[in-house]
């Protein structure tokens, strides 16, 4: 669980010019402490480099990292587009934020200001001889960085922006987003099982419109032990709100000004914005996903193996999901509602069985899938997984030609009914 700094900062450094940045002022440092350190150098290591050999390979290294880093850019624009046209435009989001394209093509910049600095500095001589040694290392030393991170970009473009490496990463996020969350089922809260807070609370209304991408549930937590009250959280990660929106309810208090405060306090742990995140929103993976299968079953693109595939990367991610009956709570003020498999299962497949209506091969991945995860967990996924099979055969009924067809499909939807209806081994029919 992600607390208010950690969010911000990796909120921070998932934007490109954080790397860039940072390599820039390591090259520029690189060049100050050329200039710190030349008295240390033996006069008897600088006779032998000269101005013109290092000179000439920081205008070697300025003038190919400038070229290097504009085609860097083009191939990654181009690799946004491809994966907003093959996927989804949700995908965007993740390629924007890789790594290994944002440390590259910052230590491509980085080398270029470095080289820059070098060359204005060799010309005004400010260096010595000594200087020029570290310079000469230096020099070197991105030489070494450059060539290896140019190995390295030329294998990462091989996949960069295709659709096997878009649907990798965002299995890879909503796994993630699922195991952090199943960590802490009700983010460190007190679980709130019923649909309706207690009797006297007072309901705290949103002035925004957006989705929920973060609660702050350590200030909110904060907020309620210094006012004597409790908090029953009424929106999770993810979810979309408007103004006049319920966002918690109050339990006990302060009374007059001081509770106004508080509810401005409580309101400002509410992180509210117009794009949703996958950091604490698993459900966000299951819908990307959903879309990408949803493109690929257009009569446009016509892929029901890419949909296929999505169907088997849903179903692992979701095969992480496992039964938590105690809570681990580290804010004793605050109560939440966990993850409901209903909405999961909903979000994940209610969209591919209304494209794949038609498609025997989709339908069938879709109840197998869902019968699969009725066997690994009956009381986790029975409710909502005989819900969407049954959805599903209602579109199939209505789309497929062929009895046989159907016929099979009827059967596995029976199966899934009849280990929905197995009682869970050692605890009730309960959703986490």
């Amino acid at each position: 669980m992600l607390t208010s700094l950690p969010f911000r900062l990796k909120g921070l450094f998932s934007h490109i010019w954080a790397p860039i940045s940072a390599y820039a002022f390591l090259g520029l440092l690189a060049a100050v402490i050329a200039v710190a350190l030349r008295d240390l150098i033996p006069s008897s290591w600088a006779f032998r480099i000269g101005a013109d050999a290092i000179d000439g390979l920081l205008n070697i290294i300025a003038s190919s990292m400038l070229a290097v880093t504009t085609f860097s850019v083009s191939i990654m624009v181009t690799a946004f587009a491809a994966a907003s046209d093959t996927a989804t435009p949700r995908a965007f989001l993740l390629l924007k934020t890789d790594r290994t394209a944002q440390r590259v093509l910052a230590s491509f910049i980085g080398a270029f200001i470095f080289s820059l600095v070098g060359i204005i500095s060799l010309k005004i001589g400010i260096y010595g001889e000594g200087g020029r040694v570290i310079l000469f290392a230096a020099t070197i030393l991105v030489l070494v960085l450059i060539i290896f991170n140019l190995v390295r970009w030329i294998g990462h473009l091989t996949d960069f922006g295709r659709l096997g490496d878009t649907m990798k990463r965002v299995e890879d996020a909503a796994a993630d987003a699922m195991s952090r969350r199943l960590e802490t089922p009700w983010l460190g809260a007190n679980p709130m099982h019923r649909d309706t807070p207690p009797e006297g609370t007072v309901p705290l209304r949103s002035d925004a419109v957006g989705h929920v991408q973060f609660i702050n549930l350590g200030s909110l937590n904060t907020c309620a032990a210094e006012a004597g009250c409790n908090i029953y959280i009424d929106v999770l990660p993810g979810e979309f709100i408007y103004d006049g929106s319920v966002l918690a309810h109050v339990l006990n208090g302060p009374v007059g000004e001081d509770y106004d405060t508080l509810l401005g306090q409580i309101r400002d742990c509410f992180e509210i914005g117009m794009d949703r995140s996958f950091d604490q929103d698993p459900r966000f993976g299951m819908i990307t996903l959903s879309e990408i299968a949803s493109r690929a079953l257009s009569p446009a693109v016509n892929d029901p193996g890419t949909a296929i595939d999505v169907v088997r990367r849903m179903t692992r991610v979701l095969s992480l999901w496992q039964d938590r009956s105690v809570a681990d709570v580290e804010f004793p003020h605050l109560w939440i509602r966990g993850l409901q498999s209903d909405e999961m299962l909903r979000d994940a497949f209610a969209a591919l069985s209304r494209d794949g209506a038609a498609l025997y091969e989709v339908q069938v991945s879709v109840q197998n899938a869902l019968l699969a995860l009725v066997r690994l967990n009956p009381s986790i996924f029975a409710k909502g997984a005989v819900a969407q099979s049954g959805r599903a055969m209602s579109f199939a009924r209505k789309a497929m030609l062929i009895a046989d067809d159907i016929a099979r499909l009827e059967a596995i939807t029976q199966d899934i009914r009849a280990t929905a209806a197995l009682p869970a081994p050692g605890s009730p029919l309960t959703q986490t």
